[in-house]
């Protein structure tokens, strides 16, 4: 429950320090005193947005700081998975903002984003105000109210989870079926671009290779001269460099005896000798293999121009990348042949999430129906006593296509007295009647959602006298299981049945208009009440009726 409430320089209020009580609570004030200002303020520690105008005239910033206990509420999971600190009987939010418009938020003393301060308000505050009756228009909040009231959170868990998966198969497979129609219609092509490919035998490093060849035989009669004149060098007739080496190394032999140092050398020229051979005969053996083929040429350099085209024509660089693309179109073509199977499998999975999914909207269907009961004859418990002896109620779960929410299309069907046929409730019913059914709403749907405080800005609109007295017996009732709830009215029925009472006021000072809130003492509750029923000129009937309304 909201136990402080601390607010400096927001829009009209300067400084408002006040605690609250747990339950039922009232607050009144006349039109324009402030109290929205101070809903205002705590919707934004609720996680709305912020609005640097809010920020009060001539003050750099504004702080909004609540303290909360947390001790009945099991939110202890919540701080630890977000690792803030813990205190089940003093949490404390704060919202800060600057007159430049930047924003900051803070639980007990740890910096938050605005989406993990929104996702703790929802579980700390339920806001009710005036517009939030247009929620009774829309399906969605129907089915919400249906699904709260049938405790089915983890049922419609699960059906959201195998409905997603059921949702991403239905894509793939899309993705799967547009994939095949494309690859189909550019079957022919795909397949002529691999026979090409495939035609040519391509070998890695054959491209450097013919390039070789064909520089070799361009060039033959340069290398074949060359060769020669080597192989003349080293092996002519007597003049050889071959020959003169073994010349002298048989020299040396000769005289090792007489003279041993001519061993080593001896034995040098021998190696140089075998070396020199070596080469001699590489090189005539090579002078022998080069022979100039103009035909041959034509077909390497005909080879060549061949490689070449294809790495244009295939946008690649190398020999290797052509294979490359080969492979790549051969799986292509495997791929499209076996489309069938692999979209029979998508096509199976998605059936089989879908059949997952229709089982659970079953399960879902069958639960909302019995919550559909059990809130007709709840509602038509709580609205009787507030002026509809005659009130019908209905709840119709109709059968839809299967969507995120289930196949149920549900729909809150009213009728305020007998003459009047069932229609849905945002057609047929007043303002008034809007309000008490939504009253209704909120305290049936608060016995099942432990929400620690529940605010009610003007549910009263359209009623008054002994009705008003049953709605305020019915937040009453309400605060009375361990919530605190608050109600902001105009009606001295419901201001006297609230166990505290805050009146909002708007005063002139020096630094201008600011807006008060006070907690009222009996005495001053009884001036207040009396004002409401007599306005400002406060009669002694006034008074007195303010007192009997109190004791009761």
């Amino acid at each position: 429950m909201l136990k402080h409430l601390y607010i400096k320089n927001f829009t009209l209020i300067d400084v408002l320090d006040i605690d609250l009580h747990e339950g039922f609570s009232v607050m009144t004030g006349e039109t324009g005193a402030g109290k929205s200002i101070i809903l205002g303020a705590i919707g934004l520690l609720l996680g709305q947005r912020a609005d640097a105008k809010s920020v009060m005239s001539g003050a750099d910033k504004c702080v909004i700081e609540a303290q909360f206990d947390l001790s009945r509420y099991q939110l202890e999971t919540f701080f630890n998975e977000n690792d803030i600190e813990y205190d089940a009987h003093e949490t404390i939010i704060r919202r800060e903002l600057s007159a430049s418009g930047k924003s900051r938020a803070f639980i007990n003393d740890t910096p938050v984003s605005l989406s993990l301060l929104k996702e703790l308000g929802e579980q700390l505050v339920d806001i009710h105000s005036q517009h939030q009756n247009l929620l009774l228009q829309k399906h969605d909040f129907q089915l919400n109210v249906v699904d709260v009231i049938a405790n089915d959170q983890q049922l419609t868990d699960d059906y959201h989870q195998y409905y997603e998966q059921m949702q991403q198969a239905g894509r793939r497979l899309a993705a799967m079926q547009d994939s095949i129609e494309q690859s189909r219609q550019q079957a022919d092509f795909l397949q002529f671009q691999y026979e090409e490919l495939s035609a040519a035998n391509l070998t890695e490093g054959e491209l450097e290779e013919l390039e070789q060849k064909s520089d070799t035989m361009t060039h033959s009669e340069d290398i074949k001269s060359a060769l020669y004149t080597a192989d003349n060098a080293l092996t002519a007739d007597g003049q050889g460099i071959v020959g003169q080496l073994r010349t002298a190394a048989a020299a040396l032999h000769g005289i090792v005896k007489v003279y041993p140092g001519a061993d080593e050398l001896a034995s040098r020229l021998d190696s140089c000798y075998i070396e020199l051979k070596d080469i001699a005969q590489e090189v005539g053996s090579r002078m022998e293999n080069i022979d100039f083929d103009p035909a041959e040429l034509d077909i390497i350099n005909s080879r060549i121009d061949r490689l070449y085209d294809l790495q244009k024509k295939y946008h690649a660089d190398t020999v290797g990348q052509l294979i490359s693309q080969r492979d790549e179109l051969k799986q292509q073509l495997a791929a499209i042949e076996n489309s069938d199977e692999a979209l029979q499998e998508l096509q199976a999975a998605h059936d089989r999430l879908e059949a997952q999914c229709k089982s659970l909207a079953d399960k879902l269907t069958k639960e909302r129906t019995l919550a559909a009961r059990k809130i007709e004859k709840e509602m038509q418990q709580k609205l009787v006593p507030l002026g509809m002896p005659n009130v019908r109620f209905e709840v119709t779960v109709e059968p839809i296509e299967l969507n995120s929410n289930g196949q149920d299309r549900v729909s809150f069907l009213f009728s305020a007295n007998t003459s009047t046929p069932l229609q849905p409730i945002s057609q047929v019913a007043s303002g008034g009647e809007t309000a008490r059914v939504m009253l209704s709403l909120k305290a049936m749907i608060s016995g099942v959602v432990k929400l620690p405080t529940i605010i009610f800005d003007e549910i009263d609109t359209g009623v008054s006298g002994k009705i008003a007295e049953k709605m305020a017996e019915m937040m009453q009732d309400m605060g009375s299981h361990g919530r605190q709830v608050i109600s902001i009215t105009h009606l001295p029925q419901i201001a006297a049945l609230g166990t505290a009472h805050y009146k909002v006021t708007k005063q002139e000072t020096p630094q201008g208009t600011v807006s008060r809130m006070q907690e009222l003492t009996s005495e001053e509750r009884v001036t207040e009440i009396a004002a409401m029923l007599s306005g400002s000129n406060i009669t002694e009937a006034a008074i007195l009726n303010a007192k009997q309304l109190l004791k009761q």
